[in-house]
């Protein structure tokens, strides 16, 4: 029984854990875009256990490709050669766009931004870093504390000097009220005199698209502008991939491609859909980033032949099938249609988003202040309705986060838009 097992949840794991929902839900199984939960109740899931089923649920070509894996061997370490980690090794380095790259491969984002942040100020032999407010990189003691968003911030305690940039949330902040190319401009003039106060710091890490922060944005090109001011000083820029990977936003592969003028991050950091369940997490960095460190390592989880082995068959499962397209066409229509019924609901700030990765914000109508008990309510009147969504940003967590598998059809967008067009009218 759920009831039961929430008990025994709250009796043996951390207090902040987090749980959706008054009465949380166990899923028991998926298919294709849909869950189940133990009580038989049928959701349409555009959430993907945090965008991390990215392709399909029980998705026939991965699901046997794990079987076949699993019935030669699960484990062996990067101890020793392992021909599935070489073989996602080398499509993943040809597909990022960074020159002469290497690939490590982590279990988790979290684990991908610390590995990153260590490759920078070895490299640099700094320990200052640039990151964004409003950002959130990862749980470790390293990723909170480049974290710029205080719900997801629980110390201040770091072994690292951050500081945080302007530019990350378009509609917010003192710049929010300049066109895009002012905006811009604000941001570059703030961070090059920034730089002019500080010793030079080893790298900017950056999410192309915010995804905890509530799928927030910069105007395309922000990232570029910012790179001609690192180049000149040396210092890398990291761009987590994280949630923005693997043609989620539809217009393009990376999310750092939206700001690409001036060519590709000398890292990248990936995880989450790439496995479309299983644990990978991930690198990519120029040859001389990567092979800075000047110590043995080691991999016992990343890699390991079965997650790797699933990795390989969802990549050409959503290369074949062309599922970025997929996500450009079939989500360029829902947010229109999720702009048209937020026209009609006060509470609804602004409806952003690329492809499948759609954030709702939420306000008090009339004002711009935080309403994190709307988007509770929105979130509660979804999932009755056969709906699951996530929620997040930096303002009290008052934005609605939408981002389903990216081989979403059409019949199931226009379904998920109705039941959160009820959910929405429920809260006026």
């Amino acid at each position: 029984m759920t009831d039961d097992l929430l008990g025994r949840h709250r009796a043996v794991l951390p207090d902040w854990l987090a749980l959706y929902y008054e009465e949380p839900i166990e899923i028991t199984h998926g298919e294709g875009r849909h869950v189940w939960d133990s009580h038989g109740n049928r959701y349409l899931d555009f959430f993907g256990g945090i965008l991390t089923t990215m392709t399909a649920h029980a998705l026939p070509e991965i699901t046997k490709a794990v079987s076949e894996q699993a019935g030669r061997i699960l484990h062996s370490s990067t101890l020793y050669l392992n021909r599935p980690m070489v073989e996602l090794a080398e499509r993943i380095a040809q597909l990022s766009g960074i020159p002469n790259a290497r690939v490590f491969f982590t279990t988790s984002g979290t684990e991908a931004n610390d590995t990153a942040l260590l490759l920078a100020t070895t490299y640099r032999r700094s320990n200052t870093v640039l990151a964004m407010r409003n950002s959130y990189h990862g749980r470790s003691f390293s990723a909170v504390g480049i974290t710029g968003n205080r719900s997801w911030s629980p110390t201040s305690l770091s072994p690292l000097q951050t500081l945080y940039v302007h530019g990350g949330v378009r509609s917010r902040g003192p710049f929010a009220h300049l066109d895009d190319q002012g905006f811009i401009e604000a941001c570059v003039d703030d961070l090059t005199d920034l730089l002019g106060h500080t010793r030079p710091p080893a790298a900017l890490i950056a999410e192309p698209i915010q995804g905890v922060g509530g799928f927030t944005s910069p105007p395309d090109g922000l990232y570029a502008a910012f790179r001609e001011v690192l180049q000149e000083r040396g210092i890398l820029w990291i761009s987590d991939e994280v949630q923005t990977g693997w043609g989620r936003t539809g217009e393009h592969f990376w999310g750092w491609q939206a700001h690409g003028q001036s060519g590709p991050p000398d890292m990248l950091t990936f995880a989450k859909g790439i496995g479309n369940g299983m644990s990978i997490g991930g690198v990519v960095a120029r040859a001389e980033i990567m092979n800075c460190l000047d110590a043995n390592s080691i991999s016992t989880f990343g890699g390991t032949q079965i997650t790797m082995a699933a990795g390989l068959a969802n990549l050409n499962y959503l290369l074949e099938h062309d599922l970025q397209g997929n996500a450009r066409r079939v989500g360029g229509m829902l947010i229109e249609r999720l702009r048209a019924v937020a026209a009609q609901v006060p509470a609804v700030r602004e409806v952003r988003g690329r492809g499948l990765m759609i954030g709702i914000e939420l306000a008090r109508p009339g004002t711009d202040e935080a309403y994190p008990e709307a988007a509770s309510a929105v979130l509660e009147a979804a999932r009755e309705g056969g709906l699951l969504i996530g929620k997040g940003g930096g303002h009290d967590t008052s934005a609605l986060r939408i981002a389903p598998p990216l081989s979403l059809n059409v019949a199931e967008a226009e379904e998920g838009a109705a039941i959160l067009e009820r959910a929405l009218r429920s809260i006026q």
